[in-house]
């Protein structure tokens, strides 16, 4: 079970800070990452990280987003700075039992219900 948190609205330039608490799982988890999926667009990949700690981010996002995870691993963050109207969308954290292929979805087994971003100009 993975359940998202954090989301909300905010102004061009704001910050706002996810996260995705993960429960029930007996297994290892290789890749974990945020995925975003704004109205009329396909689903994307923002961030991810494998378990040695190799991270991925969109072009879109480089600089601005920080993904990263707590040392027992159960929580995944999302950390959103300099937020703008094109960040607007349904973020979604997911998990998967395979290492990352860079922002890959196909690796992903898990996913949350996801949070809402709206950023506002």
């Amino acid at each position: 079970h993975l359940a998202e948190s954090g989301g909300g609205s905010v102004q061009a330039g704001g910050t706002l800070k996810l996260s995705c608490a993960a429960s029930g799982y007996t297994y290892s988890t290789y890749c974990r990452g945020w995925f975003r999926h704004a109205p009329g667009k396909e689903r994307e990949g923002v961030a991810t990280i494998d378990c040695d700690g190799l991270i991925s981010y969109a072009d879109s996002v480089k600089g601005r987003f920080t993904i990263s995870k707590d040392n027992a691993g159960n929580t995944l963050y999302l950390q959103m700075n300099s937020l703008q109207p094109g960040d607007t969308a349904m973020y979604y954290c997911a998990t998967g039992h395979k290492y990352c292929v860079g922002l890959g979805e196909d690796v992903m087994n898990y996913w949350g219900q996801g949070t809402q971003v709206t950023v506002s100009s």
